[in-house]
């Protein structure tokens, strides 16, 4: 099989360009995942995708592909217990530290099970499996699924060698890919999951909204700190929170800086890992916000079981 057909269709400028229906989105992903598509239409697909944008309904076709290719993460919880929680991280951290373990890691204080799944896309950031690393955490997900209250991380390609390819195309065309906005919305496990997940700019909050609600989705959708699904430790960002593909509640960004500051590390993995210690026994204070984030996230995980 070949993707001419659909490259045509999306590769006619950002005015010109027509968005795929869902079913068509899927066939095409599906190749591409595959490896049935030559270096030279891979390349077509990413240019053209950067310039028209995925549209929310091209992206669900996306994922319907990814998900139909995926070998599920097991979790090894009962069937009556909350949700598993889901973090992707591929941003890491460049001036900030990158806090995404601190909030898996409180997560699985609270007994839940939590999957980190990620990979580095940028070599000049800190990317939170150095973190997790220096915390003594394994970079290698048990295939046989992760337990309650434990946090495992799994590298993108444990997830799908495919889909790791694909993010890796960056590193030669130096530009983004749709990938780089699925791996955000995935649905990696088996059973019930709640998905902790972020956008950089207002107008993805918006578009991945969509997503998530046509996916049927339980998701906490918030700003990013540095692209990371963390809540920024200085200030209260805004948070969605979706139900099985129906938005429920939100918390509205507070402007400015809270009042009394976290004294934070500089984004050095061995500095943040240190940091995140001293906050886990209690020698620093939890930054508020990331406390407020905690909380939804266990809610969530509550009712995501709830039939």
């Amino acid at each position: 099989m070949a993707i001419g057909h659909y490259i045509k269709e999306i590769g006619r400028g950002k005015d010109g360009a027509r968005a795929l229906g869902r079913a068509q989105a899927c066939d095409l992903f599906g190749q591409i995942l595959d490896g049935q598509v030559s270096d030279l239409e891979l390349g077509a697909f990413c240019i053209a995708m950067r310039i028209k944008g995925e549209t929310p309904e091209e992206m669900c076709g996306f994922l319907d592909a990814t998900h139909a290719r995926l070998k599920p993460v097991p979790v090894a919880v009962a069937a009556a217990g909350p949700a598993t929680v889901v973090i992707p991280s591929y941003n890491g951290a460049r001036k900030l530290p990158a806090l995404t373990p601190l909030l898996a890691l409180l997560l699985a204080r609270r007994k839940l099970a939590v999957v980190v799944h990620g990979t580095a896309t940028e070599d000049q950031r800190v990317s939170t499996a150095t973190v997790l690393e220096a915390l003594g955490i394994a970079l290698q997900g048990n295939p046989h699924g992760v337990q309650r209250g434990q946090v495992a991380f799994y590298p993108t390609e444990m997830l799908h060698g495919g889909l790791h390819r694909l993010l890796e195309v960056r590193r030669t065309l130096k530009l983004r890919n749709p990938a780089h906005s699925l791996v955000k919305l995935l649905a990696p496990c088996a059973g019930p999951q709640v998905l902790v997940t972020s956008y950089t700019h207002p107008e993805y909050a918006v578009s991945m909204a969509q997503v998530l609600c046509q996916m049927q989705s339980t998701a906490l959708l918030l700003r990013g700190t540095e692209g990371e699904a963390v809540a920024d430790p200085r200030r209260l960002p805004r948070m969605q929170c979706i139900v099985r593909g129906s938005p429920e509640a939100t918390i509205e960004h507070q402007p400015g800086t809270l009042a009394s500051l976290p004294d934070l590390p500089g984004p050095q993995a061995l500095a943040t890992a240190a940091y995140i210690q001293d906050v886990l026994d209690a020698r620093l204070p939890l930054p508020e916000p990331i406390a407020l984030q905690v909380e939804q996230i266990v809610r969530l995980a509550e009712v995501a079981c709830v039939a």
